[in-house]
Parts: C-alpha cells; structure tokens; sequence
C-alpha cells in the first residue's frame, strides 16, 4: 500500500499495523473523495494479510475530524425522495469498517464532531486525549439530525437517554465526559495517548490474523443475535479459532514453557 493514491489522508505501514493520517485542510472536511479514497483504501487493506491492526489519526493537531461537509449537504432536494433500500457510501464505509475482520482504532486528539464523530463509532475501540479530544453531533445547530449512523451507534453505547442528550443539545463532550459516557474506551493525558495506543497496537497484531477476525466476528454476533443462539456461536467460532494450525502451536509452546505454572500465571500480561 502506498500514499500515492491518497489526497485526504497520508498511509504508514509498519509491522502489522496501518496508520492512516487524516490530512484534509484548511478543517479535515469529510468530503465525497475523502470518503471514496477511505472506500479504496478499506478495499486495499482487506487485501493484505500482513496488516492486522489500523490506526485512525490526525495530522492537525487541533481538529480530528471536523463534520461532513456541510456544502454537500446543503444541496440535497427541497423534498425527500423514497426510503432507499442502500446504504449512503459514507454509511456503507463505516460498515466496512465494523465488520472488516481486522482491529480498528481511533487516535481522537482534536475537534471529532458530526460525521467525524459517526466515523468514529464505527471503529472497534476509540481513544481520547484529555484536554484536546472534543466529541459531539452537532447537526441540530444547522436543522438537521446525524445522517451518517450518529442516531443508531450512539444509544447502542450508551443508552437512550445520553444519546439524546448529545443529539438533541448538539453539546461538546470532553474527553473525561465522553469516557464516563462509554463515548469511547479511555481519556488520557497527550503524552500517554501515543504510548498506550502503540503498546495496544502492537500486543493486538502479535496474535493471529486468523484469531482476530474470529474474535471480532463472535464480539459482533452479541449484537446481531440472541444470546443463546450467540452462545451456541462463540462455542462454534471457539472450536474454530483452537482448530488453527498456529493456535496449534502456541498452545503447545505454551505448555512446554511450563505455562500453567504458578510463577507463570501470576505474571502480569
């Protein structure tokens, strides 16, 4: 993979992991051809077996994502056409982006409103650094709601009531407020951000391509099924992911290094 295709965003690939770089000035818009290059890029990395993990940040040190671009959505019809049965490409692109069987991260150190904050939902974990990640839907302040899944992932992480309060008010949450409301996984201070998010990255690509989809998969079903049948799922996947001919492997290197010894097991991991 290489940057040379890319306009909105710079690509560093390195052991594994994929660090894609969100470089749209003069405010990271989310435009058409941010998210059509992002619809290239998901195709690419699908592709390639040798990344496992993708890192989402940004090169402005003050804005993440600052929202959709409002220009394009000002000229959509005076009035609605039918419900469609298709998902709008900015929509079909975070889908991509959940159920893509590879580890997704958001590196959030700046301004991540409206569509940038729906982008960031869609990743599998998101990170906040204090003082300087800001999150929030914004969209009630020109009229409109979150078109971009905004109104759907939010109550999923949060509940009704929250969610509300973040859609109805348009309010900007911190990163401490957003961590309180399962907005994203940690806040943490700048200079422990970049640390943490690397070690995270790189422990998630040292296991197996192969066990990392059948994780995320299974992780995913618990949303999409009732619990006995995802039960009956996990115990499948389970039997799937121990059939693996590197699980195999670990797990007899693992009981020939004595692993299950006390010494062993009381290691911190």
């Amino acid at each position: 993979m290489t940057n040379e295709k890319y306009t909105t965003f710079k690509l560093k690939v390195q052991r594994g992991i994929a660090r894609v770089i969100f470089d749209n000035p003069p405010v990271n818009l989310i435009t058409p051809i941010m998210v059509e290059e992002l619809h290239n890029f998901t195709r690419e990395v699908s592709a390639d077996n040798n990344v496992k993990v993708i890192i989402f940040e940004s090169a402005d040190p003050d804005i993440y994502l600052a929202h959709y671009d409002v220009g394009e959505l000002n000229e959509y019809p005076d009035e609605p056409g039918p419900k469609s049965s298709a998902l709008n490409p900015f929509v079909a692109l975070q889908e991509k982006l959940r159920t893509m069987p590879k580890a997704t991260i958001a590196k959030i150190e700046g301004i991540c409103r409206g569509g940038g904050s729906e982008f960031v939902l869609a990743l599998d974990m998101r990170f906040g650094a204090i003082g300087k990640c800001v999150l929030g839907q914004s969209e009630v302040m020109v009229g409109i709601i979150p078109g971009g899944g905004g109104t759907q992932r939010l109550p999923r992480l949060m509940g009704r009531s929250r969610a509300l309060e973040i859609v109805l008010s348009g309010m900007d949450l911190s990163a401490e407020q957003a961590e309180k409301y399962g907005y994203i996984n940690r806040a943490l201070p700048p200079k422990e951000l970049t640390k943490f998010i690397k070690n995270l990255a790189n422990r998630i690509a040292a296991v197996p391509l192969e066990t990392i989809a059948i994780a995320k998969k299974s992780v995913l079903n618990a949303f999409e099924m009732p619990l006995v049948e995802g039960l009956l799922e996990e115990s499948y996947l389970f039997a799937k992911a121990a059939a693996l001919p590197e699980s195999k492997e670990r797990m007899n290197r693992y009981l020939k290094l004595d692993g299950q010894s006390r010494g062993v097991e009381t290691t911190k991991r």
